[in-house]
């Protein structure tokens, strides 16, 4: 039998049911949200009748709408002040951490998971992005 992979020694650790009938559930370290993609997510858990099961282990920022010229939040446009005031407002009422244009950790989503130790090796890591990949394995 051959040694396994550190893709599958974290896929084992993190499995958490497959009946071999729909897809592997896997648990999830750290989930990446912005303010693009998240309130979808946000709109279908409150559909559901669910709430966020790990706020402690979700983290926010404002990247992707975000003026490079000002911190203001009008400073990139109508649609895009929405979506940053809606990813607050869902922060707010789930209790998740918010790294908005106030906060000096404030960044680009990719980039402050490696800066504060939120990217840990063996870690699983899930954002809507097409970037998630940049934080390893």
């Amino acid at each position: 039998m051959a040694g396994k992979t550190i893709y599958d020694k974290i896929y084992d650790a993190h499995l958490v049911a497959d009946d071999g009938k729909s897809a592997p559930l896997l648990y999830i370290d750290r989930h990446l949200i912005h303010e693009v993609t998240s309130p979808q997510a946000f709109e279908g858990l409150r559909l559901a009748g669910r709430k966020v099961r790990r706020p402690d282990l979700t983290f926010a920022t404002m990247d992707h709408n975000v003026s490079t010229r000002t911190r203001d939040w009008n400073g990139a446009g109508e649609i895009s002040r929405i979506q940053m005031e809606t990813l607050k407002d869902n922060c707010e009422q789930n209790g998740i951490r918010l790294f908005d244009l106030n906060n000096e950790d404030q960044g680009i989503v990719h980039v402050i998971g490696p800066e504060m130790g939120l990217t840990l090796p063996g870690h699983t890591i899930v954002c809507g992005d097409s970037h998630t990949s940049t934080h390893g394995a």
